[in-house]
């Protein structure tokens, strides 16, 4: 397994940020920026997953391109 990606960080960073959003907007009984914080977090797990794949896909190719050099 690689190192992390900037998708991969940035998609965690964006469910941090939601992930407080949307526990502000519960305390604060404010039910946009509850709405808003769900929003962030689903779109930071998408983010965090198209960068697994690329991750993984770069991954494939090495490894291809190791099995033909050899």
């Amino acid at each position: 397994m690689g190192l992390p990606n900037k998708d991969e960080i940035k998609g965690k960073l964006e469910q941090v940020k939601g992930g407080l959003k949307e526990k502000a907007g519960q305390v604060l009984d404010d039910r946009k920026l509850h709405d808003d914080g769900q929003a962030e977090r689903a779109g930071g797990q998408v983010r965090e997953s198209i960068g697994k794949v690329k991750r993984k896909v770069g991954e494939a190719i090495e490894d291809i391109g190791k099995a033909v050099g050899q």
